[in-house]
């Protein structure tokens, strides 16, 4: 039995731009927050931007379990709601829930016990790993709130509403600045915990947007309803893990290599050349969520054409989030590296070579943007068609082959830290070109309508 329970008449799809800018808008949101945040945490020293960079890896490593649910979440969401089977699309995501916050438990304790150990793997003085493993342990102590906002955000964006998680994502930003502040120089009677406040002030509003969307799908207030029978069949299960599985690996393998890449930097480059990393990608952090604007429009957009079975569709929404993509993450790109050495300035302060570092960084990633455009928008729409293997094996190449290897070798020559940032071209072209091939090809429409056949 299928449910009706769409807002727009069956077969109407949203636009590109319908899915994408509350998406960007929502990120950019979280990117103003992260700016804001790396000011705050500036104003203790290069030690603490640096020690919240490695923090922020190493649990974005830990939440690889959750990427991978997410992942599989978007493609079989997007895809029943195609087919304009809305029941099916409610059972994935309460699935896709109970699934994540049991693993967000399961990360909790090792998060906590080990974040000593795991930050110290960077090479950093021991100042540095004392404040980062502070950072990580406060961060993991929330991990089943984050996963709440990432699951029932999916659904929803797979579903075609990406309204609903915006207004959340405003709410939870409003709460973070103050506690942001409160937390990291002790306002207001809170305690002063610098580095680890940041992390407390995430998670304490990370949380409050959870409660916030459990309660409004358990009141039935969302497009995709909430229901509590039926959910747990093991095919169903099979295929969430079986879609998302790759995005989990990919994650995985994107967060060694870049393990990989800042221990380079932090073993024999410094604190400072570390730190800038960290920065200039920050200050491109409007580029990303662009980018991952654009993902989500081709990941919703191919998914539903793919569970309509109109292939041509499909093909179509992807090119077409890749050209919006590109556009959009250039014209920022642009504009930050114009601007790049008074924005380090404003956010470093008297660091006088973090600050040249992250120019140099700055520069670097914008001109990447259009290559990086590709890797956000075709990646997206390939996972949106259940393809999640081939940015798996792009990624690796990519980041683990060209960056790391071509990292490692500039370091062996003893070359200076600038040609270590540049690794950067050689991993997005070649991602970039990879990907293309992928999208242009018939495999993945073989393997979607094969997925739509038997799963």
């Amino acid at each position: 039995m299928k449910l009706n329970l769409a807002s727009n008449p069956p077969g109407e799809r949203p636009s590109v731009m319908q899915l994408a800018l509350p998406s960007i808008l929502g990120n950019m949101l979280y990117a103003v927050v992260a700016m804001v945040q790396t000011k705050f945490v500036g104003e203790l020293g290069a030690e603490a931007v640096a020690a919240v960079g490695a923090g922020q890896r190493v649990f974005f490593a830990l939440q690889a379990v959750m990427i991978a649910i997410s992942a599989g979440t978007t493609a079989l969401v997007a895809q029943a709601w195609g087919a304009e089977d809305y029941e099916e699309a409610s059972r994935v995501t309460m699935a896709s829930l109970v699934l994540a916050m049991a693993f967000g438990l399961a990360l909790t304790a090792p998060g906590v016990l080990f974040a000593g150990a795991v930050a110290s793997i960077f090479g950093l003085d021991e100042k540095t790993v004392e404040l980062a493993a502070d950072n990580i342990r406060w961060l993991s102590v929330f991990n089943v709130a984050f996963a709440m906002n990432f699951i029932l955000g999916a659904a929803l964006r797979a579903a075609g509403d990406a309204w609903t998680p915006l207004w959340v994502g405003v709410a939870v930003n409003i709460v973070n600045i103050p506690l942001l502040y409160g937390f990291v120089f002790g306002a207001w009677g809170l305690p002063a915990m610098g580095v680890a406040g940041a992390a407390l002030a995430a998670g304490i509003s990370f949380t409050l947007g959870g409660i916030a969307l459990v309660v409004l799908w358990l009141k039935q207030a969302l497009i995709v309803k909430h229901i509590a029978s039926g959910w747990f069949r093991a095919e169903r299960l099979r295929r969430l893990l079986d879609v998302g599985y790759p995005a989990g690996v990919e994650m995985v393998v994107f967060q060694l290599g870049f393990f990989a890449f800042m221990m380079l930097i932090g073993n024999y480059y410094g604190t400072e050349a570390f730190a800038a990393y960290s920065v200039g990608t920050n200050l491109l952090m409007i580029c990303m969520v662009a980018g991952f604007g654009f993902s989500i429009a081709g990941a919703t957009l191919v998914g539903q054409h793919v569970g309509a079975n109109d292939f041509d569709a499909a093909i179509a929404s992807g090119w077409r989030s890749m050209r919006y993509a590109m556009l959009s993450m250039s014209a920022f790109g642009a504009v930050i590296a114009l601007f790049a050495e008074p924005m380090a300035v404003f956010f470093l302060g008297d660091e006088p070579v973090t600050v040249r570092y992250t120019v140099w960084m700055t520069w670097l990633m914008a001109a990447m943007m259009p290559l990086l455009a590709i890797e956000f928008a075709i990646g997206g729409s390939l996972r949106g068609a259940g393809d999640t293997r081939s940015p798996l094996i792009a990624t690796f190449v990519g980041l683990i082959g060209a960056r790391c290897g071509l990292a490692a070798a500039f370091t062996l020559l003893e070359l200076p830290v600038i040609w270590i940032y540049a690794t950067i071209i050689g991993d997005y072209l070649v991602k970039s070109v990879m990907l293309l091939r992928r999208f242009r090809s018939r495999r993945w429409r073989a393997l979607a309508r094969l997925r739509r056949r038997f799963g």
